[in-house]
């Protein structure tokens, strides 16, 4: 057996409808195809897979990897850099840029509604 690819990230969140929004306005994923699961959520697409599957669950507002870490980030490798830079400082999004010269790199660092925390990739020569 070999591992080929990460298929999806689970989240579960008090604010569906919220995150919904953030994943489509931010992320540029869109909400698709769901099995009829007797529970809410929604399945974000980029393309024609659903990489964040969101579930909709009762209860106090979640938190995110700043608390009580179980899985501290996850990762995503996009193209238009400097477009999505530009997008999150005029919606005055909180990110934070790293670079990484020695594998031609640079990670946008964001966190979504309930804080989980996200890095895109991107080229630095794109």
């Amino acid at each position: 057996m070999r591992i080929e690819q990460l298929n999806h990230v689970n989240i579960r969140t008090t604010q569906l409808d919220v995150m919904v929004d953030w994943y489509t306005n931010f992320l540029g994923l869109r909400s698709g195809a769901r099995p009829n699961f007797p529970f809410p959520g929604a399945w974000m697409y980029a393309g024609d897979t659903a990489i964040v599957h969101l579930v909709g669950i009762e209860g106090t507002p979640a938190v995110g990897a700043e608390v009580k870490l179980k899985l501290e980030h996850f990762s995503l490798t996009g193209t238009g850099g400097a477009e999505f830079e530009a997008k999150l400082r005029t919606e005055d999004i909180k990110y934070r840029r790293a670079d990484i010269p020695e594998f031609n790199i640079y990670l946008i660092n964001i966190w979504d509604p309930d804080g989980n925390h996200i890095h895109v990739d991107f080229h630095l020569d794109e």
